[in-house]
C-alpha cells in the first residue's frame, strides 16, 4: 500500500501539485491560521473549546444547509438574516413566560413549545417560497429578488414587533420550556448539537437519496437540459427555497432561545456568514456542486476561525479582514475551477 502511495506521489507531474494546490488553497491557508492560534494559545486545543465549537456551530450549520441548495441552483439568498431574526420574533413573542412583567401577548396562555416552532417554518417558508417562485416565473437573478425580499422581510418584521403590548422594546423572559429544549443538554450532549445532527442527516438523506435531491442538482448544473429531461424547473426551483425558508425559521427558533432575547434586528448578517461558509465547504455558485460534508467543513472551519481569533484577543475588525480576504479567495478559486473545466 505504501509503496503504490510513493509511485502514485512520484508520478505527479508540476502540473498535478499545482492544480492540487490551487484545489486546496483555502483549506491550507485556512490550517495555518488554526496552527497560529494552536501556537500562541495551546489551551485552545481542549474538550471544552471543542465543545464551545460546535454549540457555535450548530445554528449557522443549519442556516448554511438552507442556502447550500439555493446555491447549488446556482443563486443566493441576501433575505437569509432577516427571515432568521423574524422567525425569533415570531418564537420569542409566543414563548414568554406567563409571570414575565413585559410580555408580548399578555392574554396570551402557555402554548406547546413545537407550535411556534411551526408557525416561524411555516411563515419562512411562505416568504422564501415567494423567493423561489419569482426567480423561477420571471427569471429575476436571486441577487436581486432576494435583495428585495430582505428590505420587505425587515419592514414586516419591524411591524409586527413594534405592534405587541409593551411596544418596541426586546423581546425576553422567555418560557422555562423553550430555553431548556435549546440551550440543555440530553445524555450530556448540548441540544444544540442534536438539532444540527438531526438536520445533517435528514439534509443528506434528502440532497442523495430523493428524487428532489437530483432534481435540484440537474437544476442547478443545467436548467434547459434538466427542462427537456422532464424535470420540472419551477416546482424543483420553489421546493428548495421552499425547504431553505423551514430551516431558516428553525434556525430563528434555537437562536431566540440561545441568545436569550429577540428584536427586530436579531439575524442581521448572518447570511454573509451563510454563504461565505457554503462557499468555504466547495459549495459551487457555478452550480450543480456542493455536498453535505462541503458545508460542515466550512461552517467548523469559519466558527474555529472566528472563536480562534476571539480567544486569543484579536481585534474585531482585524477579524472581519481576515474573513473577508478568505470569502474573496475562496470565491476566486472556485471560478478558477470552473474556468478549468470549462
Amino acid at each position: 500500500m505504501i509503496v503504490k502511495i510513493k509511485a502514485k506521489v512520484s508520478s505527479m507531474n508540476r502540473q498535478d501539485w499545482k492544480d492540487l494546490l490551487i484545489n486546496n488553497a483555502i483549506y491550507i491557508v485556512i490550517f495555518c491560521m488554526i496552527l497560529g492560534i494552536v501556537i500562541k494559545e495551546p489551551a485552545f486545543v481542549s474538550f471544552a473549546v471543542f465543545k464551545n465549537i460546535l454549540t457555535q456551530s450548530s445554528v449557522r450549520l443549519i442556516l448554511a444547509f438552507g442556502v447550500a441548495g439555493i446555491i447549488v441552483l446556482q443563486g443566493t439568498d441576501l433575505s437569509l438574516g432577516r427571515a432568521v431574526g423574524f422567525a425569533a420574533v415570531i418564537s420569542g413573542s409566543l414563548l414568554q413566560s406567563p409571570t414575565y412583567a413585559s410580555r408580548f401577548y399578555p392574554e396570551l396562555g402557555q402554548l406547546p413549545v413545537f407550535v411556534p416552532l411551526l408557525i416561524a417554518m411555516a411563515v419562512m417558508a411562505f416568504f422564501s417560497g415567494i423567493n423561489g417562485w419569482v426567480v423561477a416565473k420571471f427569471k429575476i437573478h436571486p441577487f436581486l429578488a432576494t435583495l428585495g425580499m430582505m428590505i420587505t422581510l425587515y419592514g414586516i418584521l419591524s411591524i409586527y414587533f413594534a405592534s405587541g403590548a409593551p411596544g418596541p422594546q426586546p423581546i425576553g423572559g422567555f418560557d422555562l420550556r423553550y430555553t431548556q429544549l435549546v440551550i440543555g443538554s440530553t445524555l450530556g450532549i448540548p441540544n444544540l448539537i442534536i438539532f444540527a445532527s438531526g438536520v445533517s442527516v435528514l439534509v443528506w438523506i434528502l440532497w442523495n437519496k430523493t428524487t428532489f435531491g437530483k432534481n435540484m442538482y440537474a437544476v442547478g448544473g443545467n436548467p434547459e437540459a434538466a427542462k427537456v429531461s422532464g424535470v420540472n424547473v419551477m416546482r424543483t426551483t420553489i421546493m428548495v427555497y421552499v425547504f431553505a425558508g423551514m430551516l431558516y425559521g428553525l434556525g430563528g427558533f434555537l437562536e431566540a432561545a440561545r441568545i436569550g432575547s429577540a428584536n427586530n434586528g436579531t439575524g442581521f448578517g448572518y447570511e454573509l456568514d451563510a454563504i461565505a461558509a457554503c462557499v468555504v465547504g466547495g459549495i459551487s455558485f457555478s452550480g450543480g456542486i456542493g455536498k453535505v460534508s462541503g458545508a460542515i467543513a466550512g461552517v467548523l472551519m469559519f466558527t474555529i476561525i472566528s472563536y480562534g481569533m476571539t480567544f486569543v484577543g484579536m481585534d474585531q475588525y482585524i477579524q472581519y479582514i481576515f474573513k473577508g480576504i478568505i470569502i474573496v479567495a475562496a470565491v476566486a478559486l472556485d471560478n478558477q475551477k470552473y474556468l478549468k473545466k470549462s
